[in-house]
């Protein structure tokens, strides 16, 4: 099978020959593909002068927007997505396709302790993981990592959901899980990045609780929206019990709580029925 490697990059100047380079040089790979999204040095020349095929975005679209792009313009019949800022190591890149070889839909490069990472985004990581967890009942090592490699087909199957932000690597591992097709890891470490990192703390600080969302939307809403209802639900009647035993008498207190559970249930009830919909084969 053919095997595209899909670099989204924007600025990327002090890293981008280097990083081809090195996918070159295993000999593994048909065609690498630099999706330039809007950027301001000359990133697009380098890289056609490195020798790999570039496409342009106009201007910036984001990271998800290129990692879209990459996949429709990709000739491989398996994609490998990875940074261009030699974060990611391409002598990882044989042991994903390794496991996409032995059957697998979708292979993650799980970033390891001690990967470059701040303290913050670690414990987001790991949050992440958790929920994600809980959500898919499979274990999840690293739901937000950049490093991967799927079936081409498949990962084009879910392009309409992905979002032009960062939030891509989420958004494309909950899909799979929900199609039911078969995911693993295997462990990387992931480097300190060269040149200025595009991640900005506030506005990603807001992406985070969206993310957290979109995990549960994308899978199986019921299961985050039931412990809230269930959690409601069981206040109202703590509260109900003590007003009865001390006033004799119902309140507004409670007649909140349980509106608010029922409520709550049936936007869960309501959003897994959307998500069936959303995986529906045409």
């Amino acid at each position: 099978m053919r095997v595209s490697v899909v670099l989204p990059a924007k600025n990327e100047s002090g890293a981008i020959e280097q990083t081809i380079s090195k996918i070159l040089n295993l000999k593994l790979v048909d065609e690498v593909l630099v999706v330039n999204d809007g950027s301001t040095d000359n990133t697009a020349e380098l890289a056609e002068r490195a020798g790999a095929k570039v496409v342009s975005h106009p201007y910036s679209k984001g990271n998800g927007a290129a990692i879209k792009t990459g996949a429709r313009n990709a000739l491989g019949d398996i994609i490998v997505f990875m940074d261009a800022d030699g974060q990611h190591d391409p002598a990882d890149i044989p042991k994903l396709l390794e496991k996409i070889n032995s059957g697998y839909d979708l292979v993650v490069g799980a970033r390891q302790k001690g990967s470059q990472a701040s303290l913050g985004r670690g414990i987001a990581n790991k949050l992440y993981n958790n929920l994600a967890s809980y959500m898919t009942e499979h274990k999840v090592e690293d739901l937000t990592s950049g490093f991967r490699a799927a079936r081409a087909d498949k990962f084009r199957e879910f392009i309409y959901l992905l979002p032009n932000g960062f939030s891509y690597p989420t958004t494309s591992t909950m899909a799979f899980f929900r199609a039911g097709y078969s995911i693993c890891y295997i462990p990387i470490h992931a480097r300190q990045r060269i040149g200025k990192s595009h991640i900005q703390p506030l506005r990603d600080g807001i992406r985070f609780f969206l993310i957290i969302f979109k995990i549960a939307t994308l899978y199986s809403p019921l299961k985050m929206f039931l412990p809230l209802a269930v959690l409601l639900f069981l206040m109202g009647s703590g509260w109900y019990g003590y007003t009865l035993y001390e006033y004799h008498r119902f309140t507004n207190m409670s007649a909140l709580f349980y509106t608010g559970s029922i409520t709550i249930f049936l936007m869960g009830l309501i959003s897994e029925q959307i998500t069936a919909l959303m995986y529906k084969e045409s």
